[in-house]
């Protein structure tokens, strides 16, 4: 009813002041008889009334379409010509909207192939990468000059560059790609732990590892582990000083399992806090470490929402950071 009046406001304002002319000139001209004028007015009126029941009555559905076109079943997804007006112009407003909807669609499936050409691209770029990465490696593991302890460094650093892009592109078909198991959280990170044990070894890093063996998460291990690296490779790159430690603690609270992972590292500025999620934003820390791409923990949300685990972060500037993970327990 709302737009209906909105869209007959014109036409309603018009008749009021040609009413209000027509009825000046009467008086002008000598016409003084108020009953008949005012009785000439009511007619009119009731007339222009009638006609605006007419149109909204006609129209009523194509309206009530119109003002409800942001639902999932409204007009442009193809519902039924019956619920309708067939009115021209609402016939010719409904024929346009399928019209501009198959071409919608059909160029939104469009973009879906291509996008999914470029996932699968990159995940075949990513792993023929890794085949050279894996000889190289193979070459200079039983060397002991201190230039290939380098190249092996450097490799590290190309294949955690390679996993990132292989996640990223993974990302968006999530759904098609994990596995949800009940796991035993120690075994997940010292798995981790030991996969980074030349950057700890590097840079004179120790890993405490306080997680019972009992304790049990439901999760994809894979997933987490890419996140558990992130979070150890952000916690080792912000500890400037050699002879730290990143503590790893797990624990049940209330009706969750807690994994803790706790640096000593820089610490995260107050300001930067908000906004270390957001996608390629590495703050005051960033512009200090040159390696920082801004996309690690964009990454971890982004997981970890997807396996419905909850976190937590808390960090002081010179004292450290810590993130949680919260794994809600099987019920």
């Amino acid at each position: 009813m709302k737009l209906f009046l909105q869209d007959q406001r014109p036409l309603i304002l018009v008749y009021i002041g040609q009413l209000l002319v027509v009825t000046l000139i009467y008086r002008l001209g000598g016409f003084q008889n108020t009953s008949v004028s005012l009785y000439a007015v009511l007619i009119s009126i009731l007339l222009l009334a009638g006609y605006l029941i007419f149109r909204y009555v006609a129209n009523r559905s194509f309206y009530k379409r119109l003002e409800q076109a942001h639902r999932p079943d409204g007009p442009l997804t193809g519902e039924s010509r019956a619920e309708t007006s067939h009115t021209p112009m609402a016939e010719a407003l409904h024929l346009l909207l399928r019209s501009q909807f198959r071409y919608y669609a059909t160029e939104l499936d469009s973009y879906k192939v291509r996008i999914e050409n470029h996932i699968r691209f990159i995940n075949q770029w990513a792993h023929q990468m890794k085949t050279p990465l894996a000889v190289i490696h193979l070459i200079i593991q039983d060397e002991d000059d201190h230039r290939f302890a380098a190249i092996a460094d450097e490799l590290d650093r190309l294949k955690k560059g390679l996993e990132t892009v292989l996640y990223t592109a993974r990302l968006d078909t999530f759904e098609r790609d994990f596995y949800v198991e009940s796991l035993p959280l120690e075994s997940i990170v010292r798995s981790v732990t030991s996969e980074q044990k030349r950057l700890f070894i590097r840079r004179r890093i120790y890993p405490s590892i306080r997680i019972d063996a009992d304790l049990k998460v439901t999760t994809d291990e894979k997933w987490l582990s890419f996140v558990l690296t992130q979070l150890v490779t952000n916690a080792i790159r912000y500890t400037p000083h050699d002879q730290g430690t990143i503590y790893f603690e797990g624990f049940r609270r209330e009706h969750q399992t807690v994994l803790e992972v706790r640096d000593e590292g820089i610490g995260i500025p107050p300001s930067d806090l908000p906004r270390i999620f957001e996608p390629y934003f590495t703050g005051e820390n960033g512009r200090r470490y040159q390696e920082s791409t801004g996309m690690g923990l964009y990454l971890v949300k982004e997981i970890l929402t997807k396996l419905g685990h909850d976190f937590q972060v808390e960090s002081r500037v010179n004292e450290g950071t810590t993130f949680r993970i919260l794994f809600a327990e099987d019920t």
